[in-house]
């Protein structure tokens, strides 16, 4: 599903990643944890192709994303990735329904299939009552979990999550990874997850632990 190896980023004379090889295989859940400033959010950024490394090699689904143009790589970003934030990022202004169906119309997807797939994911992931409801009508969770939608809804085939849980409740945090693994079981996306919370990252199929720029 993805592979990198040899990933190395600066800025400047700060060396922030060091060498980072790693896989991801098909339906995989893979938590990074590490301190702050070990690079976490730095690699995510990376593997997500928010940002290029100065070294290395990426691979997701078998395509080498640095030989992408930028057009090609938006268009691969917005149809084969998912993004899940520690702040959801959804906009104020918009509904919970027109928040989830925005990648779906930046993919310049058929409008009636894209919202038709956002109400399918709002009801798998209890959100039913919710469609027509902005952000600031819903709680924490709730926002999450139409973040998530959101992130589903071109149906890629993996997710990077950075913090998903750092603005929940410990009860919430843990529904949130919970859902995670329904998630992958019932649709076969890939997660790889940044988060500081060490026992919910025990309950990802793999640790990964990132120290000064390199995995230990």
């Amino acid at each position: 599903m993805l592979k990198c190896e040899n990933i190395h980023k600066k800025y400047g004379d700060l060396h922030i990643l060091k060498g980072i090889s790693l896989e991801v295989k098909p339906s995989e859940i893979v938590a990074i944890v590490g301190s702050s400033g070990a690079g976490k959010t730095t690699l995510l950024q990376i593997l997500g192709t928010l940002d290029q490394p100065n070294e290395g090699t990426l691979e997701i689904s078998e395509t080498d994303v640095n030989r992408l143009n930028n057009k090609q790589l938006s268009k691969f970003r917005n149809q084969d990735i998912g993004f899940v934030f520690q702040f959801h990022q959804l906009l104020p202004e918009f509904t919970a329904i027109e928040n989830v169906c925005i990648p779906g119309f930046i993919g310049k997807r058929n409008k009636k299939e894209v919202k038709s797939r956002a109400k399918e994911l709002l009801d798998y992931l209890g959100l039913q009552d919710r469609y027509d409801h902005k952000p600031s009508q819903l709680s924490g969770g709730e926002k999450q979990r139409v973040a998530v939608a959101r992130a589903l809804i071109n149906s890629p085939k993996i997710v990077f999550a950075d913090e998903p849980s750092g603005n929940l409740d410990s009860e919430n945090s843990r529904e949130l990874y919970q859902l995670f693994d329904q998630i992958r079981k019932d649709f076969g996306n890939s997660f790889v997850i940044v988060t500081h919370d060490v026992e919910l990252s025990n309950l990802a199929d793999r640790k990964i632990i990132i120290s000064d720029g390199k995995l230990v």
